[in-house]
């Protein structure tokens, strides 16, 4: 009969602390899909200035601030995260013309986001 109770004091001690965990895991389940997310949007922000960039027949893309939101769609969907990205054209060298290229993307509630930069050679070659 101790035994028993023994092995049900340790299952309740138990399923108590794993209790204590769940809003911590909810929390952390919330940031890495806004991570995700965020990063998503900053590797086809990234991907869209390279190619307007290395054509040489394109016009240089101006930097600046824009809103895109989770669903991809142009207007905010019942539920939808706003995010925001910012982005900046450093020219670095005029032969060949080089330049670097910073995205930042933050959402509510977190102003550091994620950030990355990429350099960007223009191309003879992608001319059309």
């Amino acid at each position: 009969m101790i035994e028993v109770l023994i092995a049900l004091f340790l299952v309740s001690v138990g399923i108590l602390v794993l209790i204590t965990l769940q809003p911590a895991a909810i929390r952390l389940s919330g940031k890495s899909d806004y991570l995700g997310r965020a990063s998503g949007i900053l590797a086809a922000q990234l991907q869209a200035m390279e190619a307007k960039i290395i054509n040489p027949n394109n016009t240089l893309p101006a930097g600046g601030s824009s809103t895109v939101y989770a669903s991809g769609q142009g207007a905010a969907k019942q539920g939808d995260v706003e995010f925001t990205v910012n982005t900046t054209v450093t020219n670095l060298a005029a032969n060949p013309p080089t330049y670097r290229v910073n995205v930042h993307v933050t959402w509510p509630g977190n102003a550091t986001g994620v950030r990355e930069s990429m350099i960007v050679v223009q191309q003879q070659s992608f001319k059309q």
